[in-house]
């Protein structure tokens, strides 16, 4: 091949090439327009979006705009939380064409991965600022507490080389290690032992900072009890509130090492997110300490102020606030959280929250007094913090672990779905249906940021939202699904409203799939695997009218009573359906797991696993295949089981509970297994009757519901919209 050919070949693979890039670039234009409400033109500006050069997908503002910088003068880089994308507005149209032309199509280096950028031209950049919450009352950030030097010799004094350490009570948990001084914090009963100090006091290395806390009016006596917590990159500590009975009232946690991100939540849904820098003093006192929880989301990068990484400004102010962000990979952070013994009952001024006055410490079988329904929105909304929100965050792992299998009738729906559709899964757990159907365009959302994060590890595409009020545009999904979720609100026009926000996202002609929980376990002279699970292990062998032969059950060793209507003829009037007591003396009834309902509204126990130990799933096959797994690893594997076993196979009902015996856990000390009691959440549930589901729907306009059916212990309708 002469000279000329080959550069001819090479002028045509490189317009192979530009065509490529452009087509993609046209794509991602559409997306941002349909998913985003992001409009581009093809007139030069000054200003261009740069599509998956976001926060959100891991590019970190120094990478990004550095590359930018290279094509010229940049006057502003918006970095939008949690978007995959940007916006860039150069000095001149020149230079904003110089980067739409050289950068299209280039990947950009991230730490150890890469992303493609693709760039469009914009009319204009709004920067929206999300409302600043004010600090939790009582909570106080002073950076620079303590000296470089004072870090290196606290870090010094905690010895991690002893595994068997009964002076500080060491503990390998989940997503940290941990250290007790003084008095061992117990984790199976939030609480302390004060008839029972450890061996050894407070290291002698605090007290001169201790001393410096009273000093300066931190706190006003000196603290007896001394947690110390070592987080690695990607771990965090759920949220929680520090139990009343067990310390006063001011708590002090230092801040060693790395920097990272905390999370402060009030029961009514307010949420501050506030930058913890190494060597930073956090005080908690009065609200902050009493009623609103604190928390570490795990993830291996924070989302911080851009102005200077090294010491961020503004470190004492909400997050959500600041509009240059960028992304700080977490290292090893260490935390001295120091505490005061209490020896009298808890007084202040924040009963709900407050176990000496009668709210549960930790989730007990029997709460000391079980909620009442609510008659307000605002009890509604602490119902559900409580008994929802904050259940579904503390079990995220164990929750997902059981959560494998998509139901087929799901499936089924899911798979008619026309290539190319959207679809919004609108309280979609651990996004296990987010995949199902590879040829739509699946985004999921959920109000738990735990089992969000489980969706992100998975390469989903999802977000933290409350299924009341999702931010995405109206009409523009072929498809919703809603799967165990509407159940858990708790009156009827937070149910109302959930629904409408489904209609709303859809586009006209499209569907949407809800799922919720029945009354009727027994639907048809056919009980559910919830009532029949139970039956066959009380009784010891199987009852000739509970057993379902192979050829009857679906995928998931499940039988589904396929008994398709329309709405008109599963169900009278709202009148018709009988009237169920909801609760006694308007308190709600904690239900007995795998037994028929007598209520409507209730608790339903959640034991959260922390042994090997099987849990119950909704297909009798499920379960006996988990025993099978249990005899076998018994025999085969004398290392201490993992609670969280990615092999575990139950795929539970909506609502379904799995019910664990007392599981065991290896003493640190001495090898030997002990008992471990296992704690107890309490979800809220609004179980439906027969018709209800159906009735809830028509009251939403413009919307018909094309067919209902009962599915293994669940009503379900599919709406289509006018």
């Amino acid at each position: 091949m002469d000279l000329s050919m080959e550069n001819d070949t090479k002028i045509v693979r490189r317009s192979k090439e530009q065509k490529k890039v452009l087509r993609k670039q046209i794509k991602a234009s559409h997306t941002l327009l349909k998913h985003e409400g992001v409009n581009t033109t093809s007139q030069r500006t000054k200003s261009l979006v740069v599509a998956n050069g976001g926060l959100g997908n891991g590019v970190g503002r120094e990478e990004l705009s550095a590359a930018l910088r290279e094509m010229g003068e940049v006057e502003t880089l918006f970095m939008p939380p949690h978007k995959p994308y940007a916006f860039v507005t150069y000095r001149s149209e020149e230079s904003a064409q110089k980067a739409h032309v050289h950068l299209n199509g280039q990947k950009l280096q991230c730490g150890e991965s890469s992303v493609t950028l693709y760039l469009s031209y914009v009319h204009s950049v709004t920067c929206e600022k999300e409302a600043c919450v004010p600090l939790p009352e009582g909570l106080v950030l002073v950076e620079d507490f303590v000296s470089p030097e004072e870090e290196a010799l606290l870090l010094t004094a905690v010895d991690w080389s002893y595994t068997n350490d009964d002076v500080t009570a060491q503990k390998a948990l989940k997503h940290r290690r941990v250290k007790h001084y003084g008095f061992e914090f117990r984790y199976d009963n939030n609480n302390v032992d004060k008839d029972k100090p450890l061996p050894a006091g407070l290291p002698a290395e605090c007290q001169p900072v201790l001393q410096r806390c009273v000093k300066n009016g931190h706190m006003d006596i000196m603290p007896d009890q001394l947690t110390v917590n070592q987080y690695e990159s990607g771990q965090g500590i759920p949220p929680h509130v520090d139990t009343h009975s067990a310390f006063e009232d001011t708590i002090l946690s230092l801040s060693l090492g790395s920097k990272t991100v905390m999370e402060f939540r009030h029961p009514d849904g307010r949420i501050v997110h506030m930058l913890l820098p190494g060597r930073s003093l956090l005080v908690m006192k009065g609200e902050s300490r009493y009623l609103w929880t604190h928390g570490i989301t795990p993830r291996k990068f924070d989302m911080v102020p851009a102005c200077d990484l090294q010491r961020p400004a503004n470190a004492t102010s909400d997050l959500g606030t600041h509009s240059s962000l960028t992304l700080s990979k977490r290292g090893t952070r260490t935390s001295f959280t120091f505490r005061k013994i209490r020896h009298e009952p808890c007084r202040c001024a924040f009963p709900s929250a407050c176990d000496s006055q009668g709210a549960p410490s930790v989730p007990s079988t029997s709460p000391p007094s079980p909620p009442s329904l609510p008659c307000c929105h605002a009890d509604a909304a602490r119902l559900e913090e409580e008994y929802v929100h904050r259940v579904y965050d503390a079990i995220a792992s164990h929750f997902s672990s059981t959560r494998h299998s998509p139901w087929p009738r799901v499936c089924h729906f899911l798979s008619s779905l026309p290539p190319g559709s959207v679809l919004a899964d609108v309280g979609c757990g651990n996004g296990k249906y987010l995949g199902v159907n590879p040829e739509v365009i699946a985004v999921g959302c959920d109000r738990s940021r735990a089992l969000i994060q489980i969706c992100a590890e998975r390469g989903f595409q999802a977000f933290v939202s409350d299924a009341l009020s999702v931010p995405l545009q109206t009409a523009t999904f072929d498809a919703c699904i809603s799967i165990a979720v509407i159940h858990h609100f708790s009156t009827q026009e937070r149910r109302l409203t959930a629904v409408r926000e489904l209609v709303r996202l859809l586009k006209p002609g499209g569907r949407a799939l809800i799922y919720v929980w029945a009354f009727e376990q027994e639907y048809k002279q056919q009980k559910s695997k919830y009532l029949k699970d139970y039956n066959k292990e009380h009784s010891g062998n199987h009852s000739p009218n509970n057993s379902i032969s192979e050829a009857s059950q679906g995928p998931d060793g499940n039988k589904s009573i396929d008994d398709s209507k329309t709405h008109t003829e599963n169900s009278g009037p709202v009148d018709n359906i009988p009237d169920v007591s909801k609760a006694t003396d308007g308190k709600l009834s904690i239900h007995t797991n795998r037994t028929a309902f007598n209520t409507r509204d209730l608790l339903v126990p959640w034991h959260l696993k922390r042994g090997g130990v099987r849990g119950e799933g909704e297909s009798g096959e499920d379960v006996k295949k988990e025993k099978r797994k249990e005899k076998s690893k018994t025999i085969s594997d004398n290392s201490c089981p993992n609670s969280l076993n990615s092999n575990q196979d139950p795929d539970s009902s909506p609502g379904f509970d799995i019910s664990l015996t007392s599981g065991s856990r290896l003493d640190a000390t001495d090898g030997k297994s002990k008992p471990s009691p296992e704690p107890v959440f309490h979800r809220y549930y609004h179980v439906f009757q027969q018709g209800e589901l159906e009735q809830l729907c028509v009251q939403v306009s413009g919307v018909k519901v094309q067919s209902s059916y009962h599915d293994q212990g669940n009503w379900c309708v599919i709406l289509e919209k006018d």
